[in-house]
């Protein structure tokens, strides 16, 4: 076998640890010998053992590890963290060989893993499955890289390019463009993710819990953009199932799961900074169009998935416009959905 069937291998378990170990990256890791599998594991939960650590943990015979190759999607850590440094149980098990996906960008690590691992007589290869490895956690190289988080953008349109019908006398319902199985998904893509961000009329028009009720994994924080404090009343998105922020420009203040924060401006820029702050690694922002579009024209965003259900409301609010070419379209159902990728 070659190394990037092995290094496939380590992206695909890491996946198994998807938001449990933010903000930690999502790691995989492989030991092989004579081109066989004799232990492999994953990071499973913030705070806990490494993938690596897993991974030695699984050889029933560890006097194998001296003449095996050890396969991993990211740099092995040398600094002491929540958890001893993964270089030095390399080095102390005799591990001679090492093949690595990509370097980690955290200024921790950066290049000290696999120093150290070479001084230390060990022969590391590292660019396997690169981009791959790359895509895996690119909320964590984007958080450490560009100091803010993920931006996932996401919306449904019909088939006439409205995002939602006018509303009368206060109506509170949603318009439904998609269908139920494509709910399910982006459940599963709300699951995926830290954080989901709406803007005020997203909450006065449909009242939406922004949780993740049809799929099973965790809520994710949930923030409005309500400037002057509009929204009030027996609303979903206080509910208890979840953390809610607000960012206004009126107060500060913190209530059971609710926290409302005062910023200068409910601006993109000072919006992405307060969750870099708070060490929010992705937010998945829903709506509505006009929220949508401000990510769009202050160039903050890194995917776009839009989702065309097969309807037409004639007249409404026209879906944000995206001057991109889709880098793939997927029928779902029998809605259709575009992937952008800004860069």
């Amino acid at each position: 076998m070659t190394d990037e069937i092995y290094m496939q291998r380590c992206i695909d378990i890491a996946k198994r640890g998807i938001r449990a170990v933010a903000p930690n990256p999502m790691v995989g890791c492989v030991i092989v010998i004579q081109d066989k599998i004799i232990g492999e594991g994953y990071h499973e939960r913030y705070g806990e053992a490494h993938a690596e650590v897993n991974a030695i943990n699984n050889v029933a015979n560890k006097s194998l590890l001296k003449n095996a190759t050890l396969y991993v999607s990211l740099e092995p850590c040398s600094h002491l963290g929540k958890t001893p440094p993964c270089c030095d149980l390399l080095i102390q098990k005799g591990i001679k060989k090492v093949v690595v996906g990509t370097k980690d960008p955290n200024p921790l690590v950066g290049g000290k893993g696999i120093e150290k691992l070479k001084n230390s007589g060990v022969d590391v290869s590292e660019g396997i499955l690169k981009e791959q490895c790359l895509e895996l956690n690119k909320r964590f190289f984007t958080f450490h890289e560009k100091q803010r988080p993920y931006v996932i953008l996401k919306w449904a349109q019909t088939l006439d390019g409205f995002s939602d019908q006018i509303r009368e006398d206060g109506e509170q319902k949603i318009n439904w463009i998609s269908e139920p199985e494509t709910k399910t998904l982006v459940h599963k893509w709300r699951s995926e993710e830290q954080s989901i961000l709406v803007g005020r009329n997203t909450i006065t028009n449909d009242n939406p819990s922004l949780t993740v009720r049809d799929y099973g994994g965790m809520n994710p924080i949930r923030l409005v953009i309500d400037s002057q404090l509009q929204i009030s009343g027996n609303l979903n998105i206080y509910s208890k199932d979840a953390p809610t922020i607000v960012f206004n420009r009126v107060k500060d203040k913190k209530e059971n799961n609710v926290e409302w924060i005062k910023i200068k401006e409910t601006s993109t820029s000072n919006i992405l900074e307060e969750l870099y702050r708070r060490g929010i690694q992705s937010v998945f922002v829903e709506g509505g169009s006009r929220t949508l579009q401000y990510f769009i024209i202050d160039n903050v965003w890194d995917e776009a998935r839009v989702i065309v259900g097969q309807k037409y409301f004639k007249e409404g609010y026209k879906a944000p416009i995206i001057n991109k070419v889709p880098i793939k379209s997927m029928p779902f159902g029998k809605d259709m959905i575009h992937y952008y990728k800004r860069k």
